[in-house]
């Protein structure tokens, strides 16, 4: 392993956002760019002809810590958010979303070095 993927390993969360509007996924994604580094953003694949589920997915840096504070937006809906990445990594975005949504805690799956959490947000 590079010494440059030893230092991301326990600070990148990948946030995982579905069963949303695409103006609410881009809405939470914006708040967590104001707070960390956004490494990496994957859009949803083209639509299909059938019933579909999309997930929009990015990476954060958690490393620099909060860059600045935003205020959150309205969400239309509830948003599940998969968070996953290093434990400390992942209760810092968990804080940063707690304090701008209501959130619910559906499910946490720990690992050796990593955590994953599933969380229900909606607006306040």
């Amino acid at each position: 392993m590079s010494d440059v993927y030893d230092l991301h390993i326990d600070t990148d969360v990948t946030v995982q956002l579905s069963d949303c509007r695409q103006e609410d996924a881009r809405a939470v994604f914006e708040i967590l760019d104001h707070y960390y580094l956004l490494e990496d953003v994957e859009p949803p694949g083209p639509a299909g002809a059938g019933p579909v589920t999309t997930v929009w997915m990015a990476t954060f840096d958690t490393s620099g810590g909060p860059r600045e504070e935003v205020r959150p937006p309205r969400l239309t809906g509830k948003v599940v958010a998969l968070l996953t990445g290093g434990y400390h990594a992942v209760s810092e975005v968990e804080k940063v979303l707690a304090a701008g949504f209501d959130i619910e805690s559906r499910q946490a799956v720990s690992g050796d070095q990593e955590t994953e959490a599933r969380l229900l947000l909606a607006s306040r």
